[in-house]
């Protein structure tokens, strides 16, 4: 055998052992999030016998216990947790590789990660996930919802298990780049049989003594009332938590509480709501957050683009 040929067949065998390991780190990750290898094996395709033993052979390599399984349950153990982060780092700079290596023939592919919070108002998101991905069909998407609110989306990118949310954004993230779209004021919002029609704005001091439906902690308009409250030293009863803005919508026009909103929340539900105005004033910011310009991939690049200019 040349030295040509063994240096051949050593980058072949180190390309081999690279993917290898990859993948276990995929799988470790899946079931990390999904708490769970049925559903893990479910989402990656996989016999779950097979990802049993992938995840044992990683664990035997590093030579520590990843996770603790149960009946009911599979949970990382510490060590499991601390490398959790390290996995989702690597395994984002190896699509970012890929990617960056097909962006240089001008097409764009890999899998583009995205948050999206319930009701975002600022762009049509499904008309501008549909554009991008009959310009760009070679890259997979996959939408998250915000199941633990702004807080969650936004912990998710900087995390790097999102590559970007559309997302209300209650002040600048730090780490992240941060694309305003809209913002829309808060208003008082009541059932409309409960309130006199009149547009006199409403100080939150005389509000706290009402009680609030509102969102749960995490959520982007829960985080704007809850500091805004906070900073005036007024405290306020939250009588019930909702994470279904429909819902939401229907519990204040039975009239079992009041909320602050954005207009654009308040028209979801059928008309029988009356809005004033706060003071002082406060307002819903949105977003689309990426990490930063170094960390973003191509597709992330492309999909904030067809926003148009800043």
């Amino acid at each position: 055998m040349s030295n040509e040929d063994l240096l051949l067949l050593l980058f072949v065998v180190g390309i081999s052992i690279w993917l290898m390991e990859l993948r276990q780190l995929e799988h470790f990750v899946a079931v990390a999030e999904d708490e769970s290898f049925t559903r893990a094996a479910q989402r990656l395709g996989y016999v779950q016998s097979a990802l049993s033993v992938s995840i044992q052979s990683l664990e035997r390599e590093l030579a520590v216990r990843l996770f603790d399984r149960t009946t009911h349950r599979v949970q990382l153990t510490d060590a499991g947790h601390a490398l959790l982060a390290s996995a989702r780092a690597t395994l984002a700079a190896a699509d970012g590789i890929r990617e960056e290596a097909a962006a240089v023939n001008g097409v764009l592919r890999g899998r583009l990660r995205i948050g999206l919070m319930q009701a975002f108002t600022a762009v049509n998101v499904p008309r501008l996930l549909g554009r991008f991905q009959r310009e760009h069909p070679q890259v997979e998407l996959t939408i998250r919802p915000a199941l633990g609110g702004a807080a969650a989306l936004l912990s998710a990118v900087t995390t790097g298990e999102l590559d970007l949310a559309f997302v209300a954004v209650a002040e600048p993230p730090k780490g992240l780049r941060t694309r305003p779209l809209i913002s829309e004021p808060l208003q008082l919002t009541v059932r409309e049989a409960n309130v006199p029609r009149s547009r006199r704005a409403v100080s939150l001091e005389q509000l706290a003594e009402a009680t609030f439906v509102d969102f749960p902690l995490g959520w982007g308009v829960r985080t704007i009332v809850d500091r805004a409250f906070a900073r005036l030293g007024v405290q306020r009863r939250v009588g019930i938590e909702v994470a279904d803005v429909p819902t939401f919508i229907a519990l204040i026009r039975e009239g079992l509480g009041v909320a602050l909103l954005p207009q654009s929340l308040v028209d979801i539900g059928p008309r029988g709501l009356s809005t004033r105005p706060i003071v002082p004033a406060l307002s819903w910011d949105l977003a689309v957050v990426t990490r930063d310009e170094g960390a973003i991939s191509p597709a992330a690049a492309a999909l904030v683009g067809l926003l148009g200019p800043e």
